[in-house]
């Protein structure tokens, strides 16, 4: 069964008073099923992920679940069908892959605010996230194998790359999940908040982007991950790094705006240029 023509719910709204909607928060909503991430739910996710990049207004996404839970992973009743088709089921993982891959690519950071369960597809799209926020109460894990499944939305791969070899493979052999708090100690969360303020440290965190450059943010962004991602060595990503950094430095009018308000002890105006 093709689930392509499947229409998911995914929602998507514009917060943060006096910053004109500048956090956008994609919200995976099937909150009865813990938010699966089936077939329809990947492609309105790549769909809504496009639309923001292209929205001028937006510098920062949030992407959470609604419920209890961020997302526990595919939908198992659905891969009965669909892990039985030789054609299906490859077009599937090539386009949750490359939803994914989108969410580094962004030229937006792309926070995961982890409201509850993640385990399976949910840590794929935790892993594909530039860092994450983490309620107190949420548990996180792989829990492919228990179930006779594997990874295959990159947690064989983001997942090492994460928390290092040998804690990777504990975590996917034995199935457990970690709560939030030891999550942020393996570095897989960044900061820990109260149950129900995840929305407000993601409005804090899009305060101070705000006051950035947008095109040096996307730049930064960009260069980061280069290496992460495309698998590149340390002088290749240094390489790249010195011609991004030498290519916005001497052309963009944000790089010279910021050395001209330090010198003058005035606040910058950036226009992203």
């Amino acid at each position: 069964m093709n689930d392509r023509n499947v229409e998911a719910v995914v929602t998507c709204r514009h917060e943060v008073e006096g910053h004109a909607g500048a956090l956008a928060v994609i919200a995976l909503n099937r909150p009865e099923e813990l938010n699966p991430l089936d077939w329809g739910t990947v492609l309105a996710l790549e769909s809504a992920l496009d639309a923001l990049a292209r929205d001028s207004r937006v510098r920062v996404v949030a992407i959470t679940g609604a419920g209890r839970a961020f997302s526990a992973g595919g939908d198992m009743k659905k891969y009965q069908q669909l892990q039985r088709h030789p054609v299906e089921f490859p077009q599937f993982l090539v386009d949750i892959h490359r939803t994914f891959l989108k969410i580094a690519a962004h030229p937006k950071p792309c926070i995961a605010l982890l409201n509850g369960i993640a385990v399976a597809g949910g840590i794929e799209l935790v892993l594909s996230c530039d860092f994450t926020i983490a309620a107190r109460s949420a548990t996180i894990g792989d829990a492919h194998l228990p179930f006779g499944q594997m990874g295959g939305g990159g947690v064989l791969t983001l997942l090492p790359r994460c928390v290092g070899p040998t804690r990777a493979r504990e975590l996917v052999f034995s199935g457990r999940l970690l709560p939030a708090e030891e999550a942020r100690e393996w570095g897989l969360v960044s900061k820990v908040v109260d149950d129900g303020a995840l929305l407000e440290a993601a409005r804090e965190f899009t305060a101070g982007i705000c006051r950035k450059s947008a095109l040096a943010v996307a730049n930064a962004k960009r260069t980061l991950n280069a290496g992460l991602f495309d698998g590149t060595g340390v002088e290749a990503a240094m390489r790249l790094e010195r011609e991004v950094t030498a290519r916005y430095c001497l052309t963009s009018q944000d790089a010279h705006e910021g050395l001209d308000a330090f010198a003058n002890k005035r606040k910058p105006q950036f226009t992203g240029a």
